[in-house]
């Protein structure tokens, strides 16, 4: 009964709101994550602008707000990047950035069905399109990419699924190398919809080249009620972008949730990702 229960929660959630990481107001589960982790770790996070709620200890180090994976070495390093505000409600958040522009970033994709490779090419695609001083194409058939699309096989766990995740560049200005996919069924389907896949990748990228949920301040806003809550604000400075909106923004890329279809670049997004690469 316990899981079946459980399963039917994470169903209904899944299927209303198709979140990045579509959570439950789980008070107990949340405290069980948490158990596995250190108050050494949880400070190093919640000192560099995270929050710790639903924390999760992955092979690869923590995933926090759903889908941003930070490592043992995103924790022992300093920001040195910029807080950027979009007017007072939509915020972008980055520790460290690309450097040495302009710059080719190469994307592979290991051991994933067409679609998914498909789907990068959608995603490369739409950011060359912007004419930034980054610019991505496909490795060499053979060789892994600067970034690589890997898949993972997750259901829902605690209330929530995880569609994608991702962590941010490197303090030597490397994009974070890896992006993982999740292949069950419950996050995409039995035939995933290229258009879906191809903004969870284009939102996850934006992670491995320093971009923060844009609803970071009040993850409601593209969570509901049950993945409310501030994800933290970061020690260190904000720059605010001009021309962009005082009130919350339904289209952005980098919302933490997902709308569960297509979901690319719009202005105010093309404003933020000029300011830091074109």
């Amino acid at each position: 009964m316990k899981t079946t229960k459980f399963l039917s929660i994470a169903a209904v959630c899944f299927l209303l709101t198709n979140l990045y990481s579509c959570k439950s107001n789980n008070t107990e589960n949340a405290v069980e994550d948490k158990t596995d982790i250190s108050a050494d770790k949880l400070s190093q996070i919640k000192s560099l602008g995270f929050s710790t709620d639903n924390i999760r200890k992955i092979d690869e180090g923590y995933l926090v707000e759903g889908d941003i994976l930070l490592t043992d070495d995103n924790l022992a390093e300093p920001s040195t990047g910029a807080n950027l505000n979009i007017a007072e409600t939509e915020q972008y958040r980055t520790t460290n950035l690309v450097k040495s522009l302009p710059r080719v970033i190469t994307v592979s994709v290991t051991n994933l069905p067409q679609v998914y490779s498909d789907a990068v090419n959608t995603m490369i695609s739409r950011y060359n399109s912007l004419g930034l001083r980054i610019t991505f194409q496909r490795a060499s058939a053979g060789t892994t990419g600067n970034i690589n699309v890997v898949g993972f096989n997750e259901g829902p766990s605690g209330g929530f699924i995880t569609l994608g995740s991702a962590g941010f560049p490197t303090s030597s200005g490397k994009p974070f190398n890896q992006i993982r996919m999740n292949t069950n069924a419950a996050a995409y389907g039995a035939n995933p919809n290229l258009l879906y896949l191809a903004s969870v990748i284009q939102h996850e990228v934006g992670h491995c080249i320093g971009f923060r949920h844009t609803d970071y301040m009040n993850r409601a806003f593209s969570c509901g009620a049950s993945g409310a809550g501030n994800e933290g604000a970061s020690n260190v400075g904000a720059i605010r972008i001009p021309g962009t909106p005082s009130s919350p923004d339904a289209g952005s890329f980098m919302l933490a949730c997902s709308n569960g279809g297509n979901r690319t670049f719009n202005a105010n997004d093309v404003i933020a990702v000029n300011y830091l690469y074109k």
